[in-house]
């Protein structure tokens, strides 16, 4: 999920460019932005930095086993194939 202080620096922006005669409505109407913005952006199919990176690592760990069984396997027919002659 995305990060709520990053919504609630958008949120900020957006009431801030409101002109001053419409300010204090925009006190009102920055909580419904946040709460829109983060509808809205929760139903995007987005995965935070953090849970990018974990699984990155784990990618990475994973070719590193399949490369390792590869040799392994390699290792293994070559042996099969000299008891074989």
């Amino acid at each position: 999920m995305l990060d709520p202080k990053k919504l609630e620096e958008i949120a900020k922006q957006i009431s801030e460019a409101v002109p001053p005669g419409v300010k204090t409505m925009a006190e009102g109407a920055e909580n419904k932005i946040k709460q829109v913005l983060q509808s809205q952006l929760s139903k995007l199919d987005f995965v935070s930095r953090e849970e990018f990176d974990v699984q990155s690592q784990v990618l990475i760990r994973t070719r590193e086993k399949l490369e390792a069984l590869e040799a392994r396997l390699t290792e293994l027919e070559k042996i099969d194939q000299s008891t074989e002659k």
